[in-house]
């Protein structure tokens, strides 16, 4: 079998396929390339007023990049619903390094010191691979996603790929579209430049969010 190098993988994302583990204890890995693919456009993001007042109630303190590793962690944890994860130690030690390479991000949300949500996903060019997300209390996921999008908005990202479509995402206003028009679209981002703002520089990410929305 070939070994899965972190080089393997980012020549994987550039051209539409990713992996995916069998159960966290299996350290097999095997490569997906959807006939269908979710996307989220970011000028589409639907931002109800019940989250937007989430985000800006102050509740959840929100970073980037300051606690990669034990996100993806994070993200393999049982639950409801979910006993098993796909997110394998292959998969952790992997997008671990393509995060120090400054390839791969993660969006934490902690209340009183502690990590309660957040997210991670793959950057080339001006394409982001959402890959996984958490809440360990109410709507701390949604509130990492809004931060995610207001992020690459501002960071001039064309492409954000949500991988399968599911009830959650479509609420957020993703679509699917056909795994041709998805790699065509993949083409033109990852030949963009765009760079991850891992911080706001206290502006509101509703705010962005809304008025990318408004200019659509």
């Amino acid at each position: 079998m070939l070994e899965i190098t972190p080089d393997l993988l980012l020549q994987a994302y550039r051209i539409g396929v990713f992996p995916m583990g069998e159960s966290r204890d299996d350290p097999k890995l095997y490569w997906l390339d959807p006939r269908l693919r979710a996307v989220l456009p970011l000028d589409g993001f639907h931002l109800s007023h019940r989250l937007a007042r989430t985000v800006r109630s102050g509740q959840f303190k929100v970073s980037a990049d300051t606690a990669f590793a034990e996100t993806v962690r994070a993200c393999a944890e049982p639950r409801p619903g979910h006993p098993e994860s796909w997110i394998n130690e292959p998969i952790v030690d992997l997008y671990t390094e393509l995060h120090a390479r400054g390839h791969a991000h993660s969006v934490e949300c902690r209340m009183d010191g502690r990590l309660v949500g957040g997210l991670y996903g793959v950057s080339i060019g001006a394409a982001f691979f959402g890959e996984s997300m958490f809440s360990r209390e109410r709507d701390t996921s949604k509130v990492a996603l809004v931060h995610l999008v207001a992020r690459l908005i501002r960071g001039g990202f064309a492409l954000l790929d949500c991988q399968f479509m599911t009830d959650h995402l479509r609420s957020f206003g993703a679509i699917e579209i056909a795994r041709d028009d998805f790699k065509a679209l993949l083409a033109k981002a990852i030949d963009q430049p765009a760079t991850f703002q891992r911080e706001l520089g206290g502006e509101d990410p509703c705010a962005i969010v809304q008025d990318s929305t408004r200019k659509s």
